[in-house]
């Protein structure tokens, strides 16, 4: 590393060769990193206090880590998804704040493309109003009704009907039958890894009945709320459902 250019002698060749190899480093640094993440390497200090040898290694140091982070990455994109056939059944179920969901699709088979749930609910289960950043909802209900409240308007939606839900936009439904058995569609995908930190395995392909399950309506959302906002996903407040959504019940 600091060998001489051949022939030439003294300080400045010596810088040469060593901002030479320094070069040398760096362009090849530069082809095996995406151009997203610019190198952290100081350059402006060329003066009388420039150090090649600490440049170099500092180069090489960021390369070596630069391609295990690029390696690990390709690793994961690379996973190729599999065909597979699925049903809703109790080893893909679970109860959450009383909704029975069975996951037939998600970051573990598409990479994150869509979540795809079909999911049973009954009144007084219902989430709060919320606003998702990230991803699109898409509702198709399979028996039962609900009013759907979304872009200062109410929604009344039955078997047979779907409803669709932009990013960005607060939203929220009340069930008006007993229960809804509907399947979602989120995308990209990711949102239930959020709810399968929080759910429990069901005992039964049945939305839980028993009298003191926790739901939104009572439970603690301290947690909930921290671990949603980790997933792009906000709670509305009073004042926001009032000037949002005025029709909805508070």
């Amino acid at each position: 590393m600091s060998r001489l250019i051949t022939g030439a002698t003294g300080w400045p060749a010596y810088l040469t060769s060593q901002l030479f190899l320094a070069a040398t480093y760096v362009c090849v640094f530069m082809l095996g990193r995406e151009m997203s993440h610019p190198p952290k390497i100081p350059i402006t200090d060329v003066g009388s206090h420039f150090n090649p040898q600490s440049y170099i290694r500092n180069a090489e140091a960021e390369f070596r880590n630069n391609s295990v982070n690029t390696i690990a990455m390709e690793g994961q994109q690379l996973s190729t998804p599999r065909a597979y056939k699925r049903s809703p059944a109790l080893s893909n179920s679970t109860w959450y704040k009383g909704i029975l969901t069975s996951q037939m699709a998600g970051t573990a088979d598409n990479g994150g493309a869509f979540d795809l749930v079909i999911g049973k609910m009954r009144q007084g289960t219902e989430p709060p109003p919320h606003v998702h950043s990230r991803e699109d909802e898409f509702f198709y209900i399979l028996s039962g009704e609900m009013k759907v409240y979304a872009d200062g308007e109410v929604f009344q939606v039955t078997a047979g009907e779907c409803m669709f839900l932009p990013r960005g936009k607060s939203h929220a439904w009340l069930i008006t039958s007993d229960e809804v058995h509907l399947i979602a569609v989120i995308t990209p995908g990711g949102f239930f890894d959020a709810i399968n930190t929080m759910n429990a395995p069901a005992e039964r392909m049945e939305v839980p009945a028993d009298a003191d399950i926790v739901t939104y309506a009572n439970a603690d959302l301290t947690e909930t709320i921290k671990v949603f906002e980790q997933y792009g996903v906000r709670l509305l407040s009073p004042d926001e459902i009032r000037a949002e959504m005025p029709q909805y019940p508070l």
